[in-house]
């Protein structure tokens, strides 16, 4: 007997489908039925396989997230994961799925969200749910450069570790980084960017996480590369954060921090950072346009990959730099968020290339569903500007501004 609520739930979510525009969706049903939306003749053709009703129930009820658990489950699938996301974004205000149905839903995800405050245990506790999966689990897809950020891909560049490079290369430049300067970098992963500074332009770096794994894994490289004398890496909180730098770096460790600590963040960034100096921080962000969303961080993704992250704004980064008594202000945001779909790309190709060592680790096939559509669908995310990464340049508030050969792009650009 068909389940009435997954009857209702479908007749819903299928009747909202024929607001699809922009392409063609074909969506196979659990009887072996097809439907269309869209356009016919879109040259852009989507596929999604519907395998079990309950997928419907749980577009309807728990919105975006719901089909997140529902795709985790294995109760729907695409023959081009990453296309039909795009085109899912690009239609998903106009089909309301987050509707006053999936309401209760979005303020337990809210409420769970806060509960992940990012307090120093909280951050601590928070980190290690995503990077303390192990080493070996992320040496599986991840290049030699074991960088876990967004790459810079130069023209014609087809390879992962050369795009990282040149991303890490890129950061040298713009911080200036000579034999003389002494850079702290905060979270600083397995040790990638430490390392490409320290051999490639001779400065000193003092790296902290508040990963063991990571810790443990980048004291042993730093070891191995005989950089030890030039590389310190610590167990350290950036609240903990003691003495002066030349330079400091941060590349992807601010979506963590919380909207509640981004203003003391950069205080104790002023402080720690010697007159003169410059800070690099790297940060996928959103669009200044969606600052308002409601229910904003508190959804799939927040609850399954990264608890307790918050994507800024550019417009909130530039309010928390910029009072004077915090000392920073912005010189220079560059967008570097169409590198990201390609970086995820290439990530979520090795992933696959060696799913059945991620199986050997003792992942099952929810956690293997779980990071394919993670990869999958911050790759749509970037490709439809629904998210940014950007690089901003910050110094002292009042002091002189060095000339920079690179491109300036305005704070509110790409948004």
């Amino acid at each position: 007997m068909t389940n009435p609520i997954h009857a209702v739930a479908g007749a819903v979510v299928l009747r909202r489908l024929r607001r699809w525009s922009g392409s063609t969706l074909r969506i196979r049903l659990p009887d072996g039925s097809r439907r269309s939306f869209g356009p016919g003749s879109s040259p852009r053709q989507v596929r999604l396989d519907v395998h079990h009703p309950r997928f419907f129930a749980r577009a309807l009820m728990g919105g975006t997230t719901g089909m997140g658990e529902s795709y985790m489950a294995g109760e729907w699938s695409s023959d081009d994961l990453t296309t039909l996301l795009q085109e899912a974004l690009h239609n998903g205000p106009r089909l309301g799925l987050e509707s006053r149905a999936s309401l209760v839903a979005r303020l337990l995800n809210a409420w769970r969200h806060r509960r992940r405050a990012n307090t120093r245990t909280g951050s601590r506790r928070n980190i290690q749910a995503h990077y303390d999966l192990g080493n070996a689990f992320y040496r599986l897809f991840l290049d030699e450069t074991l960088t876990y950020s967004c790459a810079r891909w130069p023209e014609g560049c087809d390879d992962l570790a050369t795009a990282q490079r040149t991303k890490m290369q890129d950061i040298c430049d713009k911080l200036g980084l000579g034999p003389e300067h002494h850079v702290l970098e905060i979270g600083s992963g397995w040790g990638g960017f430490a390392l490409h500074a320290a051999q490639n332009t001779g400065c000193r770096v003092t790296g902290i996480t508040i990963s063991r794994e990571q810790l443990e894994f980048s004291r042993r490289r730093v070891a191995e590369a005989g950089l030890s004398d030039q590389i310190d890496i610590r167990f350290c909180d950036y609240r903990e954060i003691e003495g002066q730098f030349d330079r400091i770096v941060s590349i992807e460790m601010f979506e963590a921090v919380g909207r509640a600590y981004w203003r003391r963040f950069f205080e104790i960034c002023a402080r720690a950072l010697r007159p003169g100096g410059r800070m690099l921080l790297q940060t996928i962000a959103i669009p200044d346009a969606d600052v308002g969303a409601p229910y904003r961080g508190a959804g799939w993704i927040s609850r399954y990959i990264f608890p307790g992250g918050l994507l800024p704004a550019m417009c909130e980064i530039a309010e928390a730099v910029g009072t004077p008594h915090r000392g920073l202000d912005v010189r220079q945001v560059d967008e570097i968020g169409p590198h990201y779909v390609r970086t995820l790309d290439a990530w979520r190709s090795r992933f696959w290339s060696r799913i059945e060592d991620v199986r050997r680790l003792g992942f099952d096939e929810t956690f293997v569903r779980m990071w394919d559509l993670y990869l999958a669908v911050c790759s749509a995310a970037f490709a439809t500007g629904q998210i940014r990464d950007v690089q901003v340049l910050l110094g002292h508030v009042g002091e002189t501004r060095a000339p920079s050969s690179q491109s300036v792009v305005a704070a509110g650009a790409a948004s």
